[in-house]
């Protein structure tokens, strides 16, 4: 498949195509970072209205899991920039296996969340519905800090699932040769959504599971 035919009739170069979808995902990501970020904002206020109530929500998550999947994500991150690059050189094979790595890496990554969320709900801390599992002090303000454990991980969740979505379209759309080493915007626009997706949990990872640790 040559450039031009994967050039849409408004543009008149494949490079205007990819500078037009470059922008239009920036900004669609600017807004993913106002959405993230008000619920941030109120959980910065919170932060520093209830510190000892905050350090003591984070010791309710596990710090090992909470760093083995922010392992997951960053080999995920990796896979997905070698998925690009390997569009780039014009390799077809190398961009579905590392296509589907990355998925895989994203699928494990949400096992190891679902399993998180079952641990909470053995131990009875599921906000508004049963948190009988922590009676220790501050219990009404550990149970807002888990409300936004939930939120912000939920979130992140569903952008996740909506990124393995995505990275599915594109695979088949590997697999029918809709891209060269000439086109491949879909490809490199769908690593930024991905990357982006995983730069999140960068910033949730210490907030939801190392707040002790800053005490």
């Amino acid at each position: 498949m040559s450039a031009a035919a994967g050039l849409a009739h408004q543009f008149e170069t494949p490079q205007q195509q990819f500078e037009a979808a470059n922008l239009g995902m920036w900004v669609f990501l600017l807004t993913e970072v106002l959405f993230f970020g008000s619920v941030l904002c109120a959980y910065v206020v919170y932060r520093a209205t209830y510190p000892d109530a905050w350090a003591a929500g984070s010791l309710l998550n596990s710090a090992r899991l909470g760093a083995a999947m922010t392992v997951v994500l960053l080999l995920s991150s990796l896979m997905m920039a070698l998925a690009v690059r390997s569009a780039q050189l014009g390799s077809r094979r190398l961009v579905e296996v590392y296509l589907v790595a990355t998925m895989l890496l994203g699928v494990a990554f949400l096992c190891m969340k679902t399993y998180e969320y079952h641990e909470h709900w053995v131990d009875h801390l599921i906000p508004g519905i049963d948190f009988s599992g922590y009676q220790g002090a501050h219990s009404p303000h550990v149970e807002l800090f888990v409300c936004f454990y939930f939120i912000l991980t939920a979130i992140h969740a569903l952008h996740m699932v909506i990124g393995i979505g995505v990275l599915t379209v594109i695979f088949l759309m590997t697999r029918h040769k809709k891209f060269n080493a000439q086109y491949y915007t879909p490809i490199e626009i769908s690593g930024l959504y991905w990357h982006f997706v995983d730069i999140v949990w960068i910033f949730l990872f210490p907030l939801l599971y190392l707040v002790d640790l800053h005490q």
